[in-house]
């Protein structure tokens, strides 16, 4: 064998024993820590074994789940409000003596009106031989017919409760 055969043989041990060394001494470890990076980071957002691909999916689909739940929220409180307009949330009671001969004040009325200000005034006046009950339309806190002073004053507390 040449000597430069021996020569280049003997170079490219001593190059491939470098680069064994290198490896075991720079690569390997970095690739551990790498590893061991990986895994704290899938055990983190995976949570109990499963990957972070698979984690992140799930987390995902219950992402969509929720903008489903939010969107059926949203049209049940669009319901809700639009009921809330109609029903009856502002109530006006006044008692009073309707007549001169009468005592107790067991005359009244009493306004029922929603938060538009819509709905009806009933009157109820009490004598000794007999009572009477009246009903009238109210549209935006004003009766449609001639209202009493009570029953105007049934109306008006109605409406500072709504405001």
């Amino acid at each position: 064998m040449q000597p430069i055969t021996i020569a280049a043989l003997a170079a490219f041990g001593a190059a491939l024993g470098a680069l064994a060394a290198y490896h075991f001494a720079v690569v390997a470890p970095a690739l551990a820590r790498g590893r061991a990076t990986l895994n704290t980071h899938d055990q983190l957002i995976g949570g109990s074994g499963a990957g972070a691909a698979s984690r992140l999916s799930s987390i995902e689909e219950a992402q969509a789940g929720l903008a489903a739940e939010e969107e059926r929220v949203q049209e049940r409180l669009r319901e809700l409000e639009g009921a809330a307009r109609s029903d009856v949330s502002a109530v006006g009671f006044v008692r009073y003596n309707a007549y001169e001969d009468t005592g107790s004040e067991l005359s009244y009325a009493l306004a029922l009106l929603n938060r538009e200000g819509d709905g009806v005034v009933l009157s109820s006046l009490y004598s000794r031989t007999d009572t009477r009950t009246f009903g009238k339309a109210v549209v935006q806190y004003k009766p449609l017919q001639d209202a009493s002073a009570e029953e105007l004053s049934a109306i008006q507390k109605a409406h500072e409760l709504e405001r």
